[in-house]
């Protein structure tokens, strides 16, 4: 399979044809979302020789086996008449300088939200080559403090590594792949039982039955409705009972919990 197979464009694309199939492929195959790792290496080797254009070059057209030494034009002289590095390199022996990119590292915060649904920001690179807009995608379930790497978004071709940190949340809290979230129930749903509605990070609304005689406090679990982990398993959700007091109480309800009381 070639590389422009992998990448699933034709041999005439535009760079960014190959860069728009790229970000595709690799926001769907990368391993930290279930993706499979081998695939991801074969996609992100085909990027690194069609994302730039001299390796580009080379290879939609190969040299015939063996090496001519040529003095001209881009060839320079070293002090004892040749440049080695420049004849190690047409070797391969600087492979190791010829496959790096310059490497742009950032941080970015965001909500628990973001991790939840993923979705788009847009971002402004600036380095010594310059400054740019850059659109990058949210992987979701990312972890705080997980970087992800976005190859050659940034100014001049050069690779963007983005550290993602996450808020913490006044409503959510997160244990892994588990939400927690605190929620108010009357104190009549708990002695008598009932449901309860909640919205969850995706704005879904959740029916979650409360067994009679619930303590304040109690974990009410709803199964799946966490978020996912590397491999693809969805965590549940977790709900706190908190106790929340009526507005109002009828004097007749009040004399009755009052005889019930005092025997």
């Amino acid at each position: 399979m070639t590389h422009y197979q992998t990448l699933g464009v034709n041999k005439d694309a535009s760079p960014e044809d190959i860069k728009r199939a790229f970000r595709k492929l690799a926001m769907q195959h990368h391993p930290d979302r279930g993706g499979d790792e081998t695939r991801f290496k074969e996609i992100q080797a085909a990027y690194d020789v069609l994302g730039d254009p001299t390796r580009r070059a080379e290879y939609d057209n190969p040299r015939p086996n063996g090496f001519r030494f040529q003095a001209g034009p881009g060839f320079a002289a070293g002090p004892g008449g040749f440049d080695f590095d420049q004849i190690f390199s047409m070797f391969g022996a600087d492979m190791g300088r010829r496959n790096s990119r310059p490497q742009v590292r950032m941080s970015l915060w965001i909500t628990l939200r973001d991790v939840v649904q993923g979705g788009k920001r847009t971002l402004n690179v600036s380095t010594s080559a310059g400054s740019s807009l850059v659109e990058i995608e949210i992987p979701s379930m990312i972890d705080d403090g997980q970087t992800v790497q976005y190859t050659g978004m940034a100014p001049n071709g050069a690779d963007l590594l983005v550290q993602f940190r996450v808020k913490p949340d006044s409503t959510w809290q997160r244990q892994g792949a588990t939400l927690l979230l605190d929620h108010p129930v009357s104190i009549w749903t708990l002695l008598l039982g009932g449901e309860i509605t909640i919205v969850t990070l995706t704005d879904q609304r959740l029916t979650v039955r409360v067994p009679a005689h619930t303590r304040p406090g109690t974990m009410l679990r709803v199964r799946g409705f966490g978020l996912r982990d590397s491999q693809g398993r969805a965590g549940d959700l977790m709900v706190r009972a908190q106790a929340q007091l009526p507005e109002s109480v009828s004097p007749e309800l009040m004399a009755a919990i009052q005889q019930e009381v005092g025997g």
